[in-house]
């Protein structure tokens, strides 16, 4: 593979250039400060795999803007690699504290969520809109079900995962869009998903934190 090879996958971009994607590029801000509010929330509560997350946030924003201005397949490396630690960080982490789970089975539950992607991918191939995030699809549903899951025993968390989940659904949508609506809208819409995501991703990162604190809930 050519690693400096150049990448043009999204509508913002019409030629090689690093600020070729301007917007898709600034707006990946949005994650480092989704980062650093969560930061603040985080001082003192004593919560390693919450700042882990919040650490992975931050590094989702600064992959994702070397991707859109490099636009090279290093770039795209260093925007999925920090997404998937997270997704697989939060699916053991929410296995452990929110289902109470041994860590055996929430390994082999976060172990899973590769190949469920994988089959997410081959069921939806050539689905308008939804196709291309195919493997992302397995993460709103797998939060749903922990939701489903947890909506007597733990009905906040329950209601805020449910949150999160919705908020992925609409974010994903627009990351759909970005392609069929490009002649219509030159800018395209994936900067909608940088937004949506910086807010979907602290907000899951803050269900996490509330729960842990929660009277009698269990630390892990």
């Amino acid at each position: 593979m050519d690693w400096t090879a150049a990448v043009d996958g999204y509508c913002e971009r019409l030629a090689p250039g690093f600020w070729a994607e301007p917007i898709n590029a600034v707006t990946n801000l949005a994650f480092l400060l989704a980062a650093g509010i969560i930061a603040r929330r985080l001082r003192g509560t004593g919560l390693p795999v919450a700042w882990a997350l919040t650490a992975l946030l931050a590094l989702i924003g600064i992959g994702s803007f070397l991707f859109h201005t490099f636009a090279q397949p290093w770039a795209a490396l260093a925007d999925v690699l920090p997404i998937a630690l997270f997704a697989l960080l939060y699916t053991y982490a929410a296995s452990r504290a929110f289902l109470g789970l041994s860590w055996p089975v929430s390994a082999l539950i976060t172990a899973g969520v590769v190949p469920g992607a994988a089959v997410m991918s081959a069921l939806l191939a050539g689905v308008p809109v939804y196709g291309p995030s195919g493997p992302y699809l397995i993460l709103p549903v797998l939060i749903a079900a922990y939701a489903l899951i947890l909506r007597r025993s733990a009905p906040t968390t329950a209601r805020n995962l449910g949150i999160g989940a919705a908020i992925l659904l609409v974010s994903l949508t627009f990351r759909g869009l970005d392609a069929p609506l490009c002649a219509a809208f030159p800018v395209g819409t994936h900067f909608a998903w940088h937004l949506l995501n910086a807010v979907m991703l602290a907000w899951m990162i803050e269900t996490y934190r509330a729960h842990m604190l929660a009277p009698l809930a269990p630390r892990r």
